[in-house]
């Protein structure tokens, strides 16, 4: 699904929500706004395109909270945080959870203009890679639980016999399997196999 890249502003301030809205929508940007966290995650899902204004104190769940959250999942949206409370640990915190920038009100409209570009032409390319680790979930969600296995063994360089001791089973089977697996898996190499292994598992772990 194709999705327009947008700008997403999560600030409980009604206030700064309308002037950022016009301002970015004043440079022909798509905005959403939301008044809380929890309003934008009932909203967004991990295809959509853009990027995150994220105030940082709001009512319930807060902005670094919300950082914390999205940052679970692989390629997630670049953050700005925006703050009239903003003191240096917090921006350091922000920071190394992987914000792209934190800029304390009141900030000039052309550093944030120039930042939100930045940060749209930045997840335009994490698009791709988000599309890519879906269809990477999806080969290997459609294994045989045999297919998985021998996945595994082959992804730790065993050989068709080494598995089929293993497994208990022929050879022949082993060469089987292993054929579909493949198939499946779209790889046309034991490299191509690994990566796309090491792709997906690394997300299972954020």
């Amino acid at each position: 699904m194709n999705y327009e890249p947008t700008v997403f502003i999560v600030d409980d301030d009604p206030a700064v929500r309308d002037s950022l809205r016009w301002l970015l929508e004043s440079m022909r940007l798509k905005v959403a706004t939301f008044g809380s966290a929890e309003d934008f995650l009932k909203f967004y899902t991990m295809h959509m395109v853009g990027c995150l204004i994220l105030d940082v104190r709001m009512p319930g769940m807060s902005g670094l909270q919300l950082q914390q959250f999205l940052t679970k999942q692989k390629y997630a949206l670049p953050i700005l945080f925006i703050t009239g409370h903003g003191d240096i640990p917090m921006a350091v915190r922000a920071m190394q959870a992987g914000a792209m920038y934190f800029l304390e009100k009141p900030f000039e409209d052309q550093v944030l203009l120039d930042y939100v570009h930045e940060a749209l032409a930045l997840d335009v390319e994490n698009q791709q890679s988000r599309i890519r680790l879906t269809m990477i979930q999806a080969r290997i969600a459609n294994l045989t639980e045999r297919e998985r296995e021998v996945m595994e063994f082959v992804i730790d360089n065993h050989s068709n016999k080494e598995i089929a001791t293993k497994l208990g089973v022929s050879i022949k089977t082993v060469e089987f399997h292993r054929s579909h697996m493949m198939d499946k898996m779209h790889a046309t190499s034991l490299i191509e196999l690994v990566n796309m292994a090491r792709e997906a598992s690394d997300n299972e772990k954020l």
